[in-house]
Formats: structure tokens, sequence, C-alpha cells
């Protein structure tokens, strides 16, 4: 792969960059019409080759990889020399951009000066270049070095695309971002799996969700909430679709129902997979993902377990839907299928029951190529609604007195949702396992690095 190099689209807004002391551009940035202009570039050495008289490495920075080439009578014998150090040395190279119509990329660097910033004193732990394959344990064991990876860049280039894309998304719609507490006092959504913490002189649990408090904002007067937050899980769940710490991208809507948070959902849940396509194509192509933006099927619960059945699946009303029911509403309907109006009994107790059917309530869940990545609802907001809910979800409401009582005094109707961000960075980057879309992940064993 002589001079090839990899374009990353999104990371760079053309015209605005920052030199520093240790480079003039990044490796994106360099062409051919450059020829014979003086540039600095730094990074890691991807390749060495030696070629009798012939030395040339391949640069790699987080946008590319280019070829730097020594050869006698362009380069002198020191730089050279210096050109033979170890794979993954972290230098900056001082040189002139050559034009070279042999070279994939179309240029080479011929340098003037090579430094080699901070010598290697241990051996790497596998090959970054991915002729040899890695176990992901190893690589996630030493994620500063698979974040090396061409590929492992891509992933996470995407999952800031998604981030970038749902704030926009917010802020274009009125929300204000806010910041809710990760230490709790009481269960969030009920349940016994809660990660527990001593705190000074009491009991605390880590937040499984912001929920409760996204609520008091839009009580307060807020209105319109959003919020990127971590969510605590202590399910001992061994799946590639599960991790015991995860971030979500939550709202919260005031004045609001099940349909108007649905809309936003559907239009959120678009606008992301656009930004993606459009603004990480390089990512996509290098991870050999071709994304399109399809059409959100809508369907009910209750439609979705005919369908289920008719198509031979074991499923009956009132049960929630497996991760295979999930894969096969997909393939019927669609990559994006939202389905909506779930029995109550299956859905956390602060989801409003219909009012036409009060054993269903007006909750819903976005499926995207198989996997749920959102859930939401309309929520309780009469008080006497919401304790009756508690009680039938087994849940003691005199543990929640902060949040009855803020119902108590004046809570508008409003609903809401959270997208799973390392879900749909799975999904949208084609990964086989959530943990490779989680920077540094927490599963049932791994709490380092």
């Amino acid at each position: 792969m002589a001079g090839k190099i990899y374009r990353l689209s999104c990371r760079l807004i053309i015209g605005v960059f920052l030199a520093t002391s240790y480079r003039t551009h990044y490796i994106s940035e360099l062409s051919a019409e450059m020829d014979g202009r003086q540039v600095v570039i730094a990074g890691w050495v991807h390749e060495v080759r030696n070629i009798g008289k012939i030395v040339f490495i391949l640069l790699r920075d987080h946008t590319g990889i280019a070829q730097v080439m020594g050869k006698e009578g362009l380069s002198s014998d020191e730089v050279i020399r210096a050109m033979g150090m170890p794979k993954e040395s972290v230098v900056m190279v001082r040189g002139k951009v050559r034009k070279n119509a042999q070279s994939r990329a179309g240029f080479e660097i011929i340098p003037s000066e090579i430094e080699n910033l901070n010598p290697l004193e241990s051996t790497i732990p596998f090959e970054v270049t991915g002729k040899v394959p890695a176990d992901m344990d190893v690589r996630l064991d030493n994620r500063h070095i698979d974040l090396r990876r061409l590929e492992t860049t891509s992933i996470f280039n995407i999952q800031s695309a998604i981030l970038n894309s749902f704030r926009n998304t917010m802020t274009r719609n009125g929300f204000a971002e806010i910041r809710t507490p990760s230490l709790v006092e009481a269960a969030t959504e009920g349940g016994a799996d809660l990660f527990h913490v001593q705190y000074f002189e009491n009991d605390a649990f880590l937040a499984q969700s912001p929920q409760l408090y996204k609520q008091l904002a839009v009580i307060g007067g807020m209105d319109r909430v959003f919020m990127v937050v971590p969510a605590f899980r202590a399910e001992k769940h061994n799946t590639v679709y599960h991790l015991n710490e995860v971030t979500q991208m939550d709202i919260e809507m005031g004045f609001a129902d099940h349909n108007d948070a649905m809309d936003l959902l559907k239009k959120t849940a678009t606008r992301i997979i656009e930004d993606v396509s459009q603004q990480n194509a390089a990512d996509l192509e290098r991870l050999g993902i071709t994304l399109d933006t399809p059409k959100i099927k809508d369907i009910t619960y209750k439609g979705a377990v005919g369908l289920l059945r008719e198509e031979g699946q074991a499923i009956e009303f009132g049960q929630d839907l497996s991760r295979e029911h999930e894969e096969k509403l997909c393939g019927l309907l669609g990559d994006l299928v939202l389905v909506r109006e779930y029995p109550a009994s299956v859905r956390a107790f602060y989801s409003m029951p219909n009012s036409d059917d009060p054993k269903v309530c007006n909750s819903y869940d976005l499926l995207y190529k198989g996997l749920e990545i959102s859930s939401g609802a309309q929520r309780i907001h009469l008080p006497h609604v919401l304790i009756k809910s508690m009680k039938e979800h087994g849940l003691n409401p005199a543990k929640f007195d902060f949040y009855l009582n803020a119902f108590r005094q004046g809570a508008p109707p409003h609903a809401g949702w959270s997208l799973g961000l390392e879900r749909l960075t799975m999904k949208l980057a084609g990964m086989p396992n959530i943990r490779e879309c989680c920077m540094f992940p927490r599963d049932r064993v791994r709490l380092k690095p």
C-alpha cells in the first residue's frame, strides 16, 4: 500500500487548521498539487522498507498514511539512516512534497530532517498494520495502541459525528443541554440491577439513567432539554450487545405527548444517519460499509406480535421483544422500525397508560438493523396515577418523595426518549461487538485500562 493516503473528510475543515511546533499539515491535507512545498508532518511509523539505496517509511497520523522516501542524492545519508527506526516510533518529518505519478496518492515526501521524538523502550504488543490479526481482548488491553489502527479511528470518527449530529439537531429544535448526576439515592427505573456505592455515611447507587432528573428539569420550566450522560447497569450479561457502562443521548420535552416525541425521534435518527453518510464517507469506506438512509416503518406492539407469529416466531402478547424478534422485524419491515404501544407490564413505571386501553402504555422503541437503539414514552404526570403505577411495579413510593412532590406542584404533560450511543455506533460502523464501539469498555470482567 505504498503511498496510499487515507482521507477523512469529517475530521478537518478545509482552510481552518492550527499549525503547531511539530506539524504544518495533517496527511489528509497533502496533495500532488503541493509539489515543491515545504511541509512538516508528524505521527507514527506504520511500515519501514529498505530497498538497496532507497529507504522509505509509511508515516501515519489519525487522518491517513503518506510515503516518506529517502534516496541517495535526494536525502542526506544521515536522514536515510534515521529512517531505519522500528515501527510505531513517534516521529516528526520535515521535507518537501514531490509529485509522483507512480504513488497511489500521487505524491511523496522527500525528507530533509527526521526526528524520533520518543525512542521505543518496549515491544508493541500486536501488529498495528493488521497483517497479523490480534484478539479483541489483546487490543482492548492495549487500547492506546489499538486506537492507532485507522479502522479503530474510523469507528470513533463516526461516533463523534453521531454526537455532533444529535447535539445540532436538538439545538435547532430549541433544546437546552443539561447535566444530571450519576450518583442517586434510589433506583431511577426500578429493578435490582444497580451498582451500590458507599456515599459517606449513606448508601447510594450509580444512576441507571437520567430519567427522573430530566423530568424534573421540564417540570421546573426548562420545557425542552437534552443530555449526553453515562448510565450504569449491574446486569450480568455476557453478549455482544451489552455493556455495564453506556452513554445515553437523552431528551425530554414538556407540553408534549408520545406522538410529538416519536416524531422528533424519527427526525433525529434520520438526520444522524444522513450526517454520518455525508461526513464520514472515507471512514465508512475503510470499514467496508455502504450506508443508506432508510424509511421508518411504524407498527404497534400488537401488530408486531401478530406478524412474528405468522412467521413462526414463539411469542405471546405481554412478552418483551427478544433480540431474535427485533432482527426478524427489521428483516420483514426494513432497517428502521418503530414499535409502539407496548404492554404497561414490560415498561418502566413512569410510562403513561393509554387512554383507550390501560393495559397498554404510550411507549415505543426504535429498532435499527435488528437492534433496539432507542426507547421512550409519554410520562405519567398525574401524581395519583404515578403512585398506582409504582405499586404495580413493586416499588415503594415513599422512596421517591423528592420525585413525587414535583408532580404535586404542577407537572405538565411531557415525553422523551433515549438513544444508545454505542449501539448506534455499532450498527452504523458495522461492528459485530459493542465493545469495539466504546473507547474503554466496561463489562462483567473489564475494569481497565
